[in-house]
């Protein structure tokens, strides 16, 4: 091989591998994209609405606990009740029959039982004075205490014969409006078969779910905005009532259960669809230099210490920092040394990420 060939290709290949220097010079840095949570600030939570449907505070469906005919139903689909109302009664003949029976035996049973103690009256006075043997003392004492038991037993029998007449009528727990009924009157219901379902409509209840990065904000959330399809110029101002300890294992969403009266002029039925931001938050979550994070915000490092990666706002890179964590909380852990309210730390896909990488944080 002569050598101006060598030399042409010795020269090609240093041409193509300063291309490739070139090129890889010239390729963009990789911005991975991450989960975060900026510590203690709820007003992140004013940047987010939330979606979920009205429901009543409360509702029930009711049921007789006994069996028998209906002969009494005088509420229909949109009645309005007040409480303790009457709303359905069945046949009491064969209750009240049954409480006459077992009185009668009370009756009969306390009458046994004044003879019974009369005759042991008796008996001791004789028995003091010799003319009885203990043996047959001790017969009417016993005759004393089975009469006696037989009394309370009677007595049991009639009270829960009373209770069984008692619930032959259901009465409105609270006031409210009678949303369904699922029987017609001269029916033979079974005991504990839903007979109608009663709601209060002057509070409603909403449901949506917090991703588990801000669900630690929550608690500092004083007042929600609400806002529904079917009234889209209403805002309704209302608090949360609850906030759920467990994340669904599917969304990894906890649920949050939001309150609020009835506002005027409108009425917010049930299963309406809406969306809920917060409206006022107070302080940072925690004291002095004690946060909350979500659990997965945290890793082991060399020597079992406990790592988050922090976001440097400026930069958007992340940097390694070692916390001191204390105890578990429902939604997560506290971090009582190494993490200031305000500043933004990755919570998913920590083991993935190197110091320095620039990041973009995603939305919840």
């Amino acid at each position: 091989m002569s050598k101006p060939f060598l030399a042409l290709t010795g020269a090609v290949l240093l041409l193509a591998l300063g291309a490739c220097r070139d090129d890889d010079a010239a390729a963009p840095e990789v911005v991975r994209p991450v989960k975060a949570i900026k510590l203690g600030d709820a007003s992140v939570l004013q940047q987010r609405w939330f979606p979920g449907r009205a429901r009543a505070a409360r509702e029930v469906e009711l049921a007789f606990r006994v069996a028998g005919p209906l002969i009494a139903f005088p509420v229909k689909v949109g009645d309005r009740i007040a409480a303790g109302d009457v709303l359905a009664r069945i046949d009491p003949a064969t209750f009240q029959a049954e409480v006459d029976r077992i009185a009668a035996n009370v009756n009969r049973a306390q009458a046994s039982l004044r003879n019974a103690r009369l005759q042991l009256q008796r008996q001791e006075a004789l028995y003091r004075k010799g003319h009885v043997a203990k043996a047959a003392l001790d017969r009417y004492i016993a005759a004393e205490g089975e009469n006696s038991a037989e009394v309370r037993s009677q007595q049991a029998n009639l009270q829960r014969a009373r209770l069984d007449l008692g619930y032959t009528t259901i009465t409105a727990p609270f006031a409210g409006v009678v949303v369904a009924t699922y029987v017609e009157t001269f029916e033979e219901v079974r005991e504990k078969q839903r007979i109608l379902r009663l709601l209060d409509p002057t509070r409603i209840e909403m449901v949506v779910n917090i991703p588990e990065s801000m669900i630690s904000l929550a608690p500092r959330v004083k007042e929600v905005v609400v806002i529904f399809d079917a009234f889209a110029n209403v805002e309704i101002t209302g608090t949360i009532k609850e906030i759920g300890a467990e994340a669904s294992e599917t969304t990894r969403t906890y649920p949050v259960t939001v309150a609020m009266a009835q506002p005027d002029g409108i009425d917010i039925l049930p299963g309406m669809a809406g969306r809920v931001t917060s409206k006022t938050v107070i302080g940072p979550v925690g004291s002095g230099r004690e946060v909350e994070v979500p659990l997965s915000a945290t890793f082991g490092g060399a020597g079992g210490a406990s790592l988050v990666w922090v976001i440097d706002e400026g930069t958007m890179r992340v940097m390694q920092r070692v916390v001191t964590t204390g105890d578990l909380t429902n939604r997560g852990i506290l971090v009582t040394d190494g993490l200031e309210a305000g500043e933004w730390v990755v919570t998913a896909g920590v083991n993935s990420l190197k110091d320095g990488q620039k990041i973009r944080i995603l939305e919840n």
